[in-house]
């Protein structure tokens, strides 16, 4: 039988083909040649993560956005943890049935994943405020020995938040390394995550953004060389492209003036009630899941959003490629220069305690403006108009590159093809 070597995969996010081209620099770190990718729709962290690991579409795994809509408890769930909302085998199951061991650093929805190692973080938030930074990992004693390891500790501030850079991914990068020299898994998925915050905060053509990609090459090289040294064939692959935006879409204030979307008042500010709403929108970068209660007023919510500027595309889930209960009712996709934000107020007294913070558990949409600072009051952004870059459309091309040994991947034209094509080569073993 023949036997497969070790594989890295590292997924850069944000990492587009124009981008992997630019100036060479990717290229020379690696001694790769990046090819251009076509995402999965929509084209957003946790539906490129869900794919590649189980070689199926959304549709399938149902991993939609970055979301998840209860429609029982009528709560909006953005980056839940855990790895049951993936549906489907993982496309190492065969792999692993035959006694390889896979690990996964930094992955969406990896607590509880099928894998002998894990590493995620896992901050505590404090009852009466404040927060201690943590990893969850198995074993258990995993994100400790790393973390001595490479000599610092994981902080959730450089991961995300108006303090987020390129010490995230370093740090990952570091831990994944010592992981190979001291582990070495057979199959190891790593998650840089750095070039997407400065494509959002200043936008592709930024001189920000090519510092980002240096940094990005840096962290490539390194991790390009101790796989080598460790005898691991190595797979890099952007789950998506940002492209320019200039301009927010507010579907929810829409769906409001249209008398679908219910707010409850709590003194001046207002709150989203999901239980009495009609519709509303999960909105998640280009792209806006629109969950409506009865088939009744889809022609009025439909009506609504498709009058809004910056909306490219209403449509059912299944004309959306998305036909899957997690899906919503309709699926909207921005104009390439717009996306989509959740606020549903207007008037800034009305804005929710939220708004002004780093909270992405109790918004019900992926909010970019908690990359930036409201200076002088040291509280998170709220203003629309900051983000710069954007993604979710699907239809500028993503980037990957593999060592020789994985040649075979080298034919894929999308994200599917790549990880249906890895599954293949797993399976041989």
């Amino acid at each position: 039988m023949p036997t497969t070597p070790k594989i890295l995969v590292i997924q850069c996010a944000a990492l587009g083909y124009d981008l992997a081209r630019q100036d060479g620099v990717l290229s020379r770190a690696t001694g790769m040649t990046f090819q251009p990718l076509s995402p999965v729709f929509p084209a957003v962290t946790c539906c490129a993560q869900a794919t590649i690991r189980c070689a199926t579409a959304p549709r399938e795994h149902g991993v939609v956005a970055n979301g998840f809509f209860n429609r029982q408890s009528r709560r909006v769930d953005f980056w839940n943890q855990s790895a049951r909302m993936i549906d489907g085998d993982r496309l190492w199951a065969n792999a692993r049935r035959a006694g390889r061991r896979v690990a996964m650093i930094c992955y969406q929805q990896s607590l509880g994943e099928d894998a002998d190692f894990i590493l995620s973080p896992a901050p505590i938030h404090k009852h009466h405020g404040g927060m201690i930074d943590a990893c969850q990992s198995r074993p258990d004693e995993l994100a400790a020995e790393l973390t001595h390891a490479v000599g610092r500790p994981f902080r959730l501030r450089h991961y995300w938040g108006p303090t987020a850079n390129s010490q995230s991914s370093r740090w990952i990068a570091d831990v994944t390394a010592a992981l190979m020299q001291r582990h070495a898994p057979e199959l190891i998925f790593s998650y840089l995550p750095h070039l997407d915050y400065a494509l959002q905060k200043f936008g592709p053509a930024h001189p920000a953004s090519a510092a980002a990609i240096t940094v990005l090459a840096e962290c490539l090289q390194r991790l390009g060389d101790t796989a080598r040294r460790c005898g691991y064939e190595l797979l890099i692959w952007g789950d998506y492209a940002i492209t320019a935006v200039s301009r927010p879409v507010f579907p929810n204030r829409a769906l409001r003036d249209a008398g679908l979307f219910c707010c409850r008042q709590v003194g001046r500010m207002s709150y989203p009630n999901l239980y009495d709403s009609r519709a509303f929108a999960m909105t998640d970068h280009q792209v806006a899941h629109v969950f409506v209660d009865a088939p009744a007023d889809l022609p009025a919510a439909r009506a609504a959003l498709a009058a809004l500027p910056g909306v490219e595309r209403v449509q059912i889930a299944a004309e959306a490629g998305l036909d899957h209960p997690n899906a919503g009712d309709l699926v909207l996709t921005a104009q390439a220069d717009a996306w989509f934000a959740y606020p549903w107020w207007t008037d800034p007294a009305e804005a929710p305690d939220y708004a002004t913070h780093v909270d992405i558990h109790n918004k019900i949409g992926f909010d970019p403006c908690e990359l930036f600072w409201d200076i002088p009051f040291l509280r998170s952004s709220s203003d629309a108009s900051k983000p710069r870059g954007s993604h979710g459309r699907g239809d500028a091309p993503a980037a990957f590159a593999a060592t020789t040994g994985l040649a075979e991947l080298l034919h894929a034209k999308s994200t599917l093809d790549l990880a249906q094509a890895l599954k293949a080569r797993l399976d041989k073993s």
